[in-house]
């Protein structure tokens, strides 16, 4: 596909413009980047308390519950989560295409290298937020920074896949 040849600099500039992001997040401390002050301003109702207070499981050999963290400390775990299985996600997708090129005719290539690739960044970034006062490095947030990393890249290799099909298809027909 040319159209991703030619846009293969926008993706790497993508790919960089997150892992600024994730190491500049990563040098925060966790008091610098809490959104429980947030919480609690506009959750000040706490919706969904009571669905949520059923709720409870270990994270990282830490049990998370309402009961244990608080209401806002709990929806903040949620967020926080969400945000590294996202960010993982879209590093996935954009290292993915970022390499396309290098590895077009072999599909499980383009799908292993990027999900490698954002899994070694997972695990820097872990050690690099281990540098920082008051953060501790995660095993379990590699583990889900790497799926939502396999995730992105699964999800374009068989984009990639269908709509090279579709157009393969198209010109068959077309020739005759």
């Amino acid at each position: 596909m040319n159209s991703l040849k030619t846009k293969q600099k926008w993706f790497w500039g993508i790919v960089v413009l997150i892992e600024a992001i994730l190491f500049y997040s990563s040098s925060m401390t966790y008091k610098e980047q809490t959104s429980v002050p947030f919480l609690e301003k506009y959750l000040s109702g706490r919706p969904f308390a009571n669905a949520l207070k059923g709720i409870h499981f270990t994270y990282g050999g830490k049990v998370q519950s309402i009961e244990n963290d608080g209401y806002y400390h709990f929806v903040e775990f949620f967020i926080r989560k969400g945000a590294h299985f996202g960010i993982y996600l879209a590093l996935g997708v954009f290292l993915c295409l970022a390499l396309y090129t290098y590895f077009k005719d072999n599909w499980l290539l383009q799908t292993i290298i990027p999900w490698l690739s954002a899994t070694g960044l997972a695990a820097f970034d872990e050690f690099h937020q281990g540098l920082t006062g008051g953060r501790t490095p995660s095993v379990v947030d590699v583990i889900l920074d790497s799926s939502g990393a396999l995730l992105g890249s699964v999800v374009v290799v068989l984009i990639l896949y269908f709509v090279i099909k579709h157009k393969d298809k198209n010109k068959i027909f077309s020739i005759k």
